[in-house]
Order: structure tokens, then C-alpha cells, then sequence
């Protein structure tokens, strides 16, 4: 595993070769985060986005199984100071799908909201957020991109 930062922490890369380094990368992400609670997580499906939340959520304390909220649109945990809220918009059918589940309760309610296809709800994103992004390298190499807003 290497990485490097660019402009001052603004934004950090990191290359794996493994499922091992996940845990490494999640805990440079939350310190590369600082106070953000906002994480926009964005790679083609595959990528494994919601195998690196699985790991970000132990990072911040989550003792339960963390699942893929593919069909409940959100899942919520309990983390070591502050609830976790695991969005996957990829099934929402149109915009009043995110109304209706009460967005603004969770993004702007103090707790880690972690947003898998946030392009889904691009014009309800909070100002402020932490961007993942995650490309295959090949089989189980891949590139992580953290980006602040």
C-alpha cells in the first residue's frame, strides 16, 4: 500500500493491493476527515464501496454487522460518539423518495451520514462533505481518492 497527500490535505490518494489494507485506509480517512461528518462514497458497482464502509464503521466504533442498505435505503448504527447513518440511493425511483425518508433529519442531525450513489440526490447534498472515490485497479487492487468540500 502507498499514498500521498496533494494541497495541503485537501485531497489524499491511496493504492491497495488487498481486503487486508482496508482497515489502514478507513483510519486514514477518518483522521484525513477531521469534524466531517458527510461522506459521499463514488465507484462503478463493484468497487467496493460498502466493503470499505464495513470497515469505516468499525473505525468509528460501530460494534454492529454492518449490511448493505440496498433495499431499506438506510441503515442506522451506533458508533463510539455518534450515530451512523449508511445510505444506498441506488434504488430511490425519484427525489421525494429522499423527502419522504426524512434526509434533512439525518444530514443536518449531527450524526455520520455515509451516502453510497449520491449522484441520485446530487441537489439535496450538504455543502460540506468528505468525497470518496474508488476505482479498480484489477482483481483486488484499488484507488482511493479522499476529496474535502
Amino acid at each position: 500500500m502507498y499514498y500521498f497527500c496533494l494541497l495541503s490535505f485537501i485531497t489524499m490518494k491511496i493504492h491497495i493491493n488487498g481486503l487486508a489494507d482496508l482497515p489502514e485506509v478507513a483510519e486514514k480517512l477518518a483522521a484525513f476527515a477531521a469534524d466531517e461528518k458527510i461522506f459521499l462514497f463514488d465507484g462503478e458497482m463493484g468497487a467496493g464501496k460498502t466493503t470499505f464502509i464495513k470497515n469505516f464503521c468499525k473505525t468509528l466504533g460501530v460494534n454492529e454487522v454492518v449490511s448493505s442498505p440496498t433495499y431499506s435505503i438506510v441503515n442506522e448504527y451506533l458508533g463510539a460518539a455518534n450515530a451512523v447513518y449508511h445510505f444506498d440511493f441506488y434504488r430511490i425511483k425519484n427525489i421525494q423518495e429522499a423527502y419522504d425518508l426524512g434526509y434533512e433529519e439525518y444530514f443536518y442531525g449531527g450524526g455520520i451520514c455515509l451516502i453510497e450513489w449520491p449522484e441520485r440526490i446530487e441537489e439535496l447534498l450538504p455543502a460540506h462533505y468528505v468525497k470518496v472515490e474508488i476505482s479498480v485497479l484489477n482483481e483486488s487492487g484499488r484507488a482511493f481518492e479522499f476529496t474535502k468540500t
